[in-house]
């Protein structure tokens, strides 16, 4: 009797082992989150067209035309892979491939099926082999940077799979954000601007200092809370989940105070900042009531800084 059991005490010390190390947090496949894989789906394919016709219409020929086109693919693969990341937060799936990196044995039959955080990884795979051709067919700042920065943010991706499931410090989910910002910033950069030096053209641009800054806070403020934590209401921070929703307002504001002293040279990214600072209010209170999945609202917030980031650098050309 006793060996006859072997096997099955075994197998369930196996499976409990697993579950301890993928700390696997499934979120619910509703219509909804069914429903929302179609629009992400669009978002891709549009991006492809978009170089696409990029390449096919604009005035460059030949090698030119093709980097164009790639460029503003990855312009906006890098924004879809952002709203993911925040889509796989809102609703929940921030753990539902458990702590394995990058791949599961059926990620593309899980993307199918509608999980988000599967369809974060294939695109994030995509956006890594564009910047390899970038890199072949035009090596510059913006490319060499963009490749750079797509191979550290994925390693911090690893992670931010770690913050979540307790083992690491919120500050690499932050540091995550930021990297995945860097690399919109990179190719967005170089679309705009050929040529230019893109850690230079950083540097030199102040309204975008406290954008980032806020950007990493607020990755920071998600992996202190911890997965599917709320943060809690609070007149005066009582521990450091608090601490770091005060640090993560202080510098929304310094955003607006930046483009506000920088009028009128910003006046789209300044209006957007103050709708910005409402919408995360309400992103607050969402976290509270609902923790483990707050929403859509999560997403519509990182639109409102992938706009204000577009706006800046666009008020420049």
């Amino acid at each position: 009797m006793a060996n006859r059991n072997l096997p099955e005490e075994g197998s369930a010390a196996r499976m409990a082992l697993e579950a301890s190390v993928s700390s696997v947090v499934e979120g619910e496949l509703t219509p909804a989150v069914r429903g929302i894989r179609f629009v992400m789906a669009a978002l891709v394919v549009g991006s492809i067209l978009v170089g696409a016709w990029e390449t096919a219409t604009g005035q460059p020929q030949g090698r030119a035309a093709l980097v164009n086109g790639l460029l503003l693919t990855q312009i906006s693969l890098a924004g879809v892979l952002i709203l993911l990341g925040s889509i796989v937060e809102g609703l929940g799936f921030g753990l539902s491939l458990g702590t394995r990196w990058p791949y599961t044995r059926n990620i593309v039959v899980l993307m199918i099926q509608g999980d988000p955080e599967a369809a974060h990884r294939v695109v994030a795979t995509l956006v890594g082999l564009i910047a390899v051709a970038l890199v072949i067919l035009a090596p510059g700042s913006a490319t060499v940077n963009g490749l750079a920065l797509v191979v550290i943010t994925a390693l911090f991706g690893i992670g931010t799979l770690q913050v979540l499931s307790g083992r690491v410090p919120s500050f690499v989910h932050g540091t995550h954000g930021l990297l995945a910002y860097g690399v919109f910033l990179s190719y967005l950069t170089g679309f705009f601007f050929r040529g230019v030096q893109f850690w230079s053209f950083l540097g030199a641009m102040w309204a975008l200092h406290p954008l980032l800054f806020t950007v990493f806070l607020g990755g920071a403020t998600t992996g202190q809370r911890g997965f599917g934590e709320p943060i809690g209401a609070f007149f005066k921070p009582q521990r450091l989940a608090h601490w770091m929703v005060a640090a993560h307002v202080l510098s929304a504001l310094s955003l607006l105070a930046t483009l506000g002293w920088l009028m009128p040279s910003f006046p789209l990214a300044f209006f957007l900042a103050v709708a910005q600072v409402a919408v995360g209010f309400l992103l607050f209170h969402a976290v509270n009531l609902k923790p483990k999945n707050p929403g859509m609202i999560v997403a519509f917030h990182q639109c409102m800084v992938l706009f204000i980031t577009v706006a800046v650098v666009a008020a420049l050309r």
